[in-house]
Formats: C-alpha cells, structure tokens, sequence
C-alpha cells in the first residue's frame, strides 16, 4: 500500500562486492539501504495490520453515498406525495369547497337577512312601545300634577268645613254634658 519501489524480504542476505569472487556473505542488516527496506516493511505491514483508515474512509463513503441515495429516494417520494396532493387538492377539493360555500353561503346569507329584518322590526316595536310609555308616563304625571292643584285648590274649603263640624261638634258635646251636669246634680240631692 505504501507504493514505489523494490521490496526485499527481511533477512534476505546479499552479496557484496563487484562480480562475487570474494563469497563473503554480509548480512542484510548492516547496510543503510537494507535498513530503509525493513523500515518500509514494518510501515507496510503497520498499515495493514493496524491502520484501518483506508477501510473505515471506503465504508464511510459507501454509507454517505448510500444513506444520500435513500434519503434523495424518500424525499423524492416525499415530493410526488405533495404534489399528488396538491393536484387533488386544487382539481377535486377546491372546486367542491367552493360550491358547497357557494350555495351554503347563500343560503345562509337570505337566513341572515330574515333575521335582520324580524331584528329590525322587534326594535321597531319595542320603541314604539317605549314611546307610547313614555308618552303614557307624561300625560299621568300632567294628570296627577293637575289633580295634586286641585286638591290643594280645595284644602282652604276642606279645612273650613272640617273646622266648622268640629265647632258644632264641640257645641254639641258641651250641650250634652252641661245636661249630663244637670242630671247628676239632680241626683245628688237624693
């Protein structure tokens, strides 16, 4: 995964030297270059064994793409539902609606004038009842007003009248008693 380059095996031993005459073997651990190839080993099998971002990297585009696709799936239908909806609406219910109000509206318009005008009448009556009653109350109290100066007009006479019954009353009891006295001293003799 790392890419680029010739891979040699760890431990591999080399010849070293122009052409192998010498047969001495020199171990792959002690030059420099062999070092920077068991360091690119142990990177790749580090990678492999342990680096795991490549993998969740590819399964995390797969579920984006995935959950995306399903998502533009179920807003799609989502849509087509609306607009379904939207051309029933606007085909079937609106025209319905609009002629049931149409016709309840009218109906309920003529109803509200009825009642507007038997409206109109009871207030009509009541104020012409209202006003008879008041027309009424005013004539009664000019009537009651003219009886009360009469009444007072006829107080001087009822006062004399009364006054002179009570004179005459008064003579005839002290007649009565001056013969009731003259009774009794009758009897007083015995």
């Amino acid at each position: 995964m790392s890419g680029g380059g010739t891979e040699a095996p760890v431990g591999r031993e080399t010849l070293t030297g122009g052409g192998g005459g010498s047969g001495k073997k020199r171990d792959s651990l002690g030059t420099a270059g062999s070092a920077h190839l068991i360091i690119k080993d142990l990177g790749e099998i580090h990678s492999r064994l342990l680096d795991h971002r490549p993998v969740i990297q590819g399964e995390t585009r797969y579920f984006v793409k995935e959950f995306e696709e399903k998502r533009n799936l179920r807003e799609l239908r989502v849509l087509e539902n609306l607009k379904n909806m939207i051309h029933e609406t606007k085909e079937h219910t609106l025209p319905k609606c609009r002629e049931t109000m149409k016709d309840n509206l009218e109906e309920v318009l003529q109803r509200l004038q009825a009642a507007n005008q038997a409206v109109c009448r009871l207030q009509q009556r009541e104020q012409e009842r209202k006003k008879i009653y008041h027309d009424h109350l005013i004539s009664s109290e000019k009537q009651h007003l003219l009886q009360w100066e009469d009444f007072m007009k006829e107080q001087p006479y009822r006062q004399t009248q009364v006054d002179e019954e009570h004179r005459r009353a008064m003579e005839r009891l002290k007649e009565q008693y001056a013969e009731m006295e003259k009774d009794l001293t009758k009897f007083s003799t015995f």
